[in-house]
């Protein structure tokens, strides 16, 4: 049974530290048995960072999407008038209320904090606490999934800290805004997703660049290699901590040379 105390002890052995920003991905299963859950894990972070610090987490919704790989899973095999009932049933995007997706149970427990502040767009939201929620977490424009006008640039910005929690660098959102910074035109695609703009229940349409995190796990070996990653037990689980900015300039110089060239 890990408790408040151990999981803060192994979290400030990693270097986790007041007035931090710090971006997390996180697997609470990873950790082994926590009394208290994901509640405890946020806690102890919050507690290390001080009333200076902020905690970034990513919310993202797939579910109210038509072009995304959740979509395209569940209507398989539907026919022409079970694929329009499912649509009917999506779930319109709404910051204050629509739960995050696949992000795991600690991302969800921050984003219902009291006080949290949750990006607004309807794919790749972001949600956050502390006192640079409002710097980090506004202004995510629609047609900008996770470049320069979305969290992940704020957070370049602020000197943040990413924190893999029990996962790999599969998971890492920050490389995606290297995918939007390594070539002046990188390649794009479509984007549909539904939303609620608080006129009711609307389909929107968007372009954007074409994220991609299928080398990621290869890109973070190489990375881990190649820069200083403070590495360390949580409870059971492995956890890396490293400068986002320093993972964005890696990957992009990386994409240039492992991605294959536009035809």
């Amino acid at each position: 049974m890990l408790d408040f105390a151990h999981i803060c002890h192994d979290f400030a052995s990693l270097g986790v530290d007041s007035g931090q920003v710090i971006l997390l991905h996180s697997s609470l299963r990873s950790l082994g048995h926590v009394e208290g859950g994901a509640r405890t894990v946020t806690s102890a972070l919050r507690h290390l960072l001080g009333a200076e610090g902020t905690l970034v987490v990513p919310t993202g919704t797939s579910a109210n999407s038509d072009t995304s790989a959740i979509y395209r899973a569940a209507v398989a095999g539907m026919s022409a008038d079970e694929i329009a009932g499912h649509r009917s049933r999506m779930p319109a995007y709404a910051p204050a209320s629509t739960p995050s997706n696949l992000m795991g149970v600690v991302a969800e427990h921050v984003r219902a904090l009291p006080g949290a502040r949750r990006s607004a767009h309807p794919q790749t939201s972001f949600a956050a606490v502390g006192p640079h929620s409002a710097a980090i977490i506004d202004g995510h424009a629609r047609d900008c999934l996770l470049g320069e006008r979305s969290p992940l640039a704020r957070l370049y910005e602020a000197g943040a800290l990413v924190l893999l929690l029990g996962v790999g660098y599969d998971k890492c959102t920050a490389f995606h805004l290297a995918e939007y910074r390594y070539h002046p035109d990188p390649p794009r695609r479509n984007y549909r997703a539904v939303v609620d703009d608080g006129e009711g229940r609307a389909w929107c349409e968007f372009e954007d660049v074409r994220v991609d995190d299928s080398d990621f796990a290869r890109l973070g070996a190489d990375f881990e290699r190649a820069v200083d990653v403070r590495c360390g037990p949580v409870g059971a689980a492995r956890a890396r901590l490293f400068p986002l900015a320093a993972a964005v300039d890696y990957a992009a110089a990386w994409f240039a040379v492992n991605r294959a060239p536009r035809p």
